[in-house]
Parts: C-alpha cells; structure tokens; sequence
C-alpha cells in the first residue's frame, strides 16, 4: 500500500463521515420522510448545482471516458462537450413545473409524482421495479470501479478497497439520509474540481506542453487530433446517439429528476442552472483533455481505462495523488449515494407505504425500516460486486438506457401534455423497456443508432397510441348506460 496516497483519502472519508453526523443531527425534528428523503426541500443553488452535478458525473467520466479520449484522441474530448446542456435541460424541462407540483401531491419520491399525475398503482409498481432493478445493476458498476480504482491507484488489495468504499457509502447515507447526500455532493463536487484542475494541469506539464503534446499525439497516429476520431468512430449517427443517451435522455434519470423537487426556491434553480453548467463544462472538459493528452505521456497503455490512475501516480506528486484519488471517488459515491437513497424511498414510499398507509403515522418504524433499508440495500450490492463479470460495463449502459427510456416520455409528457393519462404512460413504459432490452441485448443498432434512440422513438409513439385508447374508454365509460 503507498501510505502518502491513503492518507489524504483517509482525511476525506472522515470529512465524509463528519457531514453524515451533522446531517444527522438536523434531521432529528421535523416530518421524516421530507427531511430523510428530500432534506425537507431547503437546498439553495449552490447545493442544487453540485448535487445535481455530482449525481451526474459518475466513473464513467472519470475511468471510462477518459480511457475512451486515450484511444480515440481530441475528437472525443469535443464528442464530450455534447454533455455541457445537460444540468440546464434537467432544471429546465423539469425545474419549476416539477417542483410545483411536486408541492401540490405532496411527493416524496418520483413515482409520488407519477401516481399523483395519473393515478394509477399499476404504473407505480411497474416504476418502482424498473427502478430497482436498473439502479442494483448501476450501483454494482460503481463500486466495482470504486475498488479497483482504490487497486490500481492506491495498491489495496480488490476486496479490502470494496470493504472500504461499500461500508463507507452504505454507513453514511443510511444514517444522515438526503441532507448528508447533497451536502457531500456539494463537497465531493469542490474535489472534483480541485482535482481535475490539478491533474490537467500535471499532464500537459509532464508532456512538455500542450503544443508538445499534441505533436506528439499526432505522431503517434494523425486520426488522433481528427474531428472523426481514431478509427473514424465519430460518425453523425453515433454523435447524434451519445447526445440523446447522456444528455437529453438525462431529464428521464430518476435519481437526477428527484432533485428537482427538493429545492428552495425559483432563485436556487436559476443560479444552479448557471453554476452547474460551468462545473460540468470544467469537468468534462478537463478530464477528458487530461485522457486525450495523457497519451503523449503513456503511449503503450493496453487497457485505456487505466489512464486516468496511472496518470495520477505518474505525474503527481504522492500527496496530490492521493488529493486527486479523492477526486473519482467523489463522482463515485456521489452516484451511489443518490441511486441508493432513491431505491431506498422506492421500497418505503412507494411500495411498503402503497400496501400500508396506515403506517405513515407510525414515525418510529419508518425511521427505522428507512435507515435499515439503505443500509441492507448497499450491503447487497457490496455482495454483488465481490466477484464481478468481466463486461459489467455493458450492465451500467443497460440500466442507464433502460430508466431513460421507462421515464423519459411519462415525466416530460405528463407536465406538458394536460390530457395525457395513465393508458398512454404505461404503453411507453413497456415499449421502451421491452425495445432496449431486445436492441441492446442483441447489439442491433438500426441505421447505426444507438438502441436508446428508436427506444424513445418506439414510446413516444406508443405514449400516444395509449393516449388515444385512453381517452375512448373514459368517454365510453361516462356515457349514460
């Protein structure tokens, strides 16, 4: 183990466990499932922005995408940037008409806001376990690249390093709730930034330049200062595909939506629209620069996901390292901890909650089973990531796609669209989950699409097909027999 990187992790996890307390402690007055759930909707904009930020930016964006800039060079950076809309579409589509009506239903949860909508509990079971199956596979994602990023960048050992990430997340979010998870949103988003500045900063200083360095790209191979990419990959229907899959689709994203109904004020959405677009630009960009650039530094990676830690302990000094490490931990645990504490308030509000409402007043159990639940949720997937397949990857695209595809049409349509009804929602949901499960299953990919693009497609005309039934049996039902 490399001592001088642990330490400064070992500073963080305790600053983690030091917020959880705090939160904590201001939960212990008030209604308690919109203190546990929502923190009793009080975050300002600058909480709304790096919550909102963190929860997006996952391993992806700092493992997976960088490894993907390390291979297909500068025109991945710029296919990056297509994520840059992605907090003002969240806060824009939703924002205000969500949180509105989020107040008027009283709503919790995002399938409070669904049922509240179209008053039916089939579509809120039908929700819940879309959901929960999407969200065990994604988490299953995280902490596996949590544990091997503590493996390869910190020398700890597979099982220990997941010991350490899966009880850390699992302890703090069961016991502080959704107060501790944005206010350490707010912090791990500060690290993130800290983080990707200095690594960035590091590369280009290790490869002698940004002019060196991009010399040295291209001779490599030219195709990597290219718009197209290497291997000509960036095509129009792929570029076109990625934005709908990690940006527009991400108004669909359940743990994303919620935190648009947990906010103070219209105040807060407008300076965290501002905020949260600037911190994701400086992310995305910096850290797929820094994997674009770091093969002027590493040339002879096999494996261009391990950029990213190689990089950092290649070109910092041990302390930064370990400075930085906190940085993708950060992303990491921000996504679990949101995934969690939604999958968590699934099984509370919407299903124990559904089957026995008188139970709502029965404060002292749910405070419990509400804790007990987190807590049990994220030692499960701590089991599930033990012994991890070796394409699990594919399981966190899978269940991203499949929630956006679920969601994306009954949220957007149900705020915008007054006579939409409970028919046409549940026919979207079917059809796109059905659709990109078979697409991305078999790896079809009609005209070069991504599954995720006729999946919407194939739901938005189902949402209507429904609507239309819908609405000829509620007329024919008020009809005098």
């Amino acid at each position: 183990m490399q001592t001088e990187v642990i330490l400064p992790l070992v500073a963080y996890l305790l600053l983690v466990f030091g917020l959880s307390v705090y939160a904590y402690s201001r939960r212990q007055s008030g209604n308690f499932l919109s203190e546990y759930f929502l923190g009793n909707r009080s975050m300002g904009g600058f909480v709304l922005a790096m919550t909102l930020t963190a929860t997006y930016i996952s391993a992806s964006s700092f493992i997976g995408g960088p490894g993907a800039a390390y291979k297909y060079g500068l025109g991945w950076v710029l296919l990056a940037m297509i994520q840059l809309p992605a907090v003002w579409l969240s806060l824009g589509v939703l924002g205000k008409k969500f949180a509105i009506l989020a107040r008027r239903y009283n709503a919790i949860t995002l399938n409070d806001m669904l049922y509240g909508r179209y008053q039916s509990r089939l579509l809120v079971w039908l929700a819940s376990l879309s959901l929960l199956v999407a969200f065990l596979g994604a988490m299953t994602v995280q902490f596996i690249g949590g544990a091997r990023l503590l493996e390869t960048a910190a020398g700890i050992p597979y099982d220990t390093g997941l010991l350490i990430f899966g009880i850390s997340i699992a302890l703090y979010t069961a016991f502080g709730g959704f107060r501790a998870s944005v206010l350490n949103d707010a912090m791990q988003g500060l690290v993130m930034l800290l983080g990707t500045v200095l690594l960035l900063v590091a590369v280009i200083h290790a490869a002698g330049g940004l002019d060196s360095a991009v010399n040295k790209l291209q001779q490599i191979d030219p195709a990597l200062v290219s718009p197209q990419g290497g291997d000509q990959i960036l095509s129009l229907p792929f570029m076109a595909s990625f934005w709908i899959l990690v940006c527009f689709g991400v108004i669909g994203l359940p743990h994303t939506a919620v935190r648009c109904i947990s906010y103070k004020d219209s105040k807060a959405v407008h300076r965290g629209i501002l905020l949260g677009t600037v911190v994701v630009a400086v992310l995305m960009f910096g850290m797929h620069l820094a994997g674009a650039l770091g093969r002027a530094v590493l040339p002879d990676l096999k494996i261009p996901d391990q950029v990213i830690p190689t990089l950092m302990i290649t070109v910092l000094p041990p302390y930064a390292a370990g400075i930085f490490l906190a940085a993708p931990m950060a992303a990491i645990m921000s996504t679990i901890n949101a995934q969690l504490l939604q999958s968590s308030a699934t099984i509370i509000k919407d299903l124990y909650l559904g089957v026995r409402p008188q139970q709502i007043h029965n404060e002292r159990l749910i405070k419990r089973f509400s804790s007990l639940t987190t807590l049990v949720l994220g030692l499960l997937v701590l089991l599930a990531a033990w012994r991890p397949p070796e394409m699990i990857i594919w399981l966190n695209l899978l269940a991203f796609g499949g929630l956006e595809a679920v969601f994306l049409w009954p949220l957007v349509l149900g705020l915008y669209w007054e006579r939409a009804n409970a028919q046409g929602a549940l026919s979207s949901m079917v059809s796109g989950a059905v659709c990109y499960t078979l697409l991305a299953s078999f790896n079809l990919q009609p005209a070069g699409l991504h599954p995720i693009v006729p999946s919407l497609l194939l739901s938005l005309l189902a949402f209507y097909l429904g609507n239309v039934v819908g609405e000829k049996r509620r007329a024919a039902s008020s009809l005098p027999s």
